[in-house]
């Protein structure tokens, strides 16, 4: 039997749920970087818009920058969970008793949170003001 099974257990479904957040992330942001190439495409077949071509220009940039940005944030939390998973790991392994978590570990993770909604908030409502 190996001691400590359910902790050890517990520290990997919780890496495997970081990582699995991460991959619909970057999914989500290869979507954005698409979808937008799509809509750019079609933009391009009903001629006579009233968009110019340096706003769709504008348009598809910042779709690819934002598709891009969200890709790069799933890279970096599942190098988090990796970092988090291995020291979790190792803490369990210890004898000695240690205290969970950080206050700074938690806010840092609800600031990247808020930022990241706060830019698509943003990104969004700008998206709607061009089409109209």
């Amino acid at each position: 039997m190996i001691p400590r099974f359910t902790d050890y257990a517990a520290n990997e479904r919780t890496y495997l749920a970081w990582v699995r957040t991460a991959v619909a992330i970057m999914a989500f942001g290869f979507l954005v970087e698409r979808f937008d190439l799509f809509l750019a495409y079609l933009g391009h077949e009903h001629a006579g818009a009233t968009a110019t071509p340096a706003a769709a220009a504008h348009h598809l940039h910042s779709a690819q920058m934002v598709g891009l940005a969200l890709i790069a944030l799933g890279i970096l939390i599942i190098l988090g969970a990796t970092i988090r998973f291995i020291h979790h790991r190792r803490t369990i392994a210890s004898d000695e008793s240690v205290g969970y978590g950080t206050a700074l570990g938690d806010s840092l993770l609800a600031l990247l949170l808020v930022c990241f909604a706060a830019f698509l908030g943003v990104y969004v409502y700008h998206q709607l003001l061009t089409l109209h």
